[in-house]
């Protein structure tokens, strides 16, 4: 993924050209990750554009902001509309969605309460995370040397960007190993989650996923996969994965917004049931398609339309 370099980016309210979108070098967030953020997508529906599950998105955002003590004067309509305006700003017909909230300019130190609250809105195209052909045929991935966060350390449910400091640790062992990906274990050596996506095994029926005290985020496209097996008719627990699980599974897959619904063909050189996507990893990857492609009904209101006069619940 590049950028274009062009388009309109939101900024306390102002939508600014993309060379103008800056902030000062010794912006708090520059220093010490003092920053939340939040990543959607918008897809082209045969309605329009739409924005997949929107509010949840920036509920999360508000709630990580929350948690790490910062108050950014704008309620849910508000945001709603501020990534809207942004959308129809830029013209795009689908996109990728990045808010953030983070501490501005005016002093330096651990102590960040002297800082303003700042926020912006970007939005760029952004195609499959892992590669068109991965989601088909899989990813090889590794299980990182580098382990999550314990419990008390950094709040995992936060989606912070000094959380993903060990993210990088992960993405580029994993890459300059020959790998996709990393999987991350917990402290206690359960598995977690990958270096941006959460994921699931598939064994006989029943899918499984790490809880959520595993140091795992939260993950929208978590709680969408989960909802939509079991209107499949699968069974789903959220229960602690031991590492040695992922080499018997029978499929394994990774989910996120970013990620979408990629399959795993491999962990460390092990081979994940066939090699390929398997039929629950399937099943699960064409029903979330058709739900955030518009092509199913959106029994669930997870679809907020960009243009008024499209079909949105909101």
């Amino acid at each position: 993924m590049s950028f274009a370099g062009t388009g309109k980016i939101w900024m306390n309210g102002t939508l600014v050209d993309w060379k103008d979108a800056n902030i000062h070098i010794a912006s708090h967030v520059v220093h010490y990750g003092s920053g939340v953020f939040e990543g959607a997508r918008c897809y082209a529906t045969p309605n329009g554009s739409a924005c997949f599950r929107l509010d949840e998105h920036l509920v999360r955002l508000v709630n990580s902001a929350k948690i790490y003590r910062m108050t950014y004067n704008l309620d849910l309509a508000g945001w709603r509309a501020a990534v809207l305006d942004t959308i129809r700003a830029n013209g795009m017909k689908a996109c990728y969605i990045r808010p953030i909230i983070y501490r501005g300019y005016e002093t330096l130190g651990v102590n960040p309460l002297g800082n303003p609250v700042d926020a912006a809105i970007m939005v760029w195209e952004w195609g499959a995370y892992l590669g068109e052909e991965a989601l088909e045929q899989g990813v090889d991935v590794k299980v990182s040397t580098w382990s999550r966060m314990a419990p008390n350390t950094l709040p995992a449910m936060a989606k912070a960007t000094a959380n993903y400091a060990n993210s990088q640790l992960i993405k580029m062992e994993a890459l300059l190993d020959g790998y996709a990906e990393g999987i991350a274990l917990d402290v206690y050596g359960n598995v977690s989650e990958g270096s941006g996506q959460n994921i699931f095994i598939v064994r006989g029926n029943e899918i499984l996923t790490p809880p959520l005290a595993t140091s795992v985020l939260a993950g929208i496209t978590r709680d969408t996969i989960i909802t939509l097996a079991r209107e499949l008719g699968y069974t789903v627990a959220e229960t602690n994965i031991p590492r040695e699980a992922l080499y018997v599974a029978d499929e394994a897959f990774f989910a996120g917004t970013a990620a979408e619904v990629t399959p795993i063909r491999s962990i460390d050189k092990i081979t994940i049931g066939a090699g390929r996507r398997g039929p629950v990893t399937a099943a699960l990857q064409r029903t979330f398609f058709e739900v955030v492609n518009g092509t199913r009904p959106d029994t669930h209101g997870w679809l907020t339309y960009v243009s008024p006069g499209d079909p949105s619940p909101r």
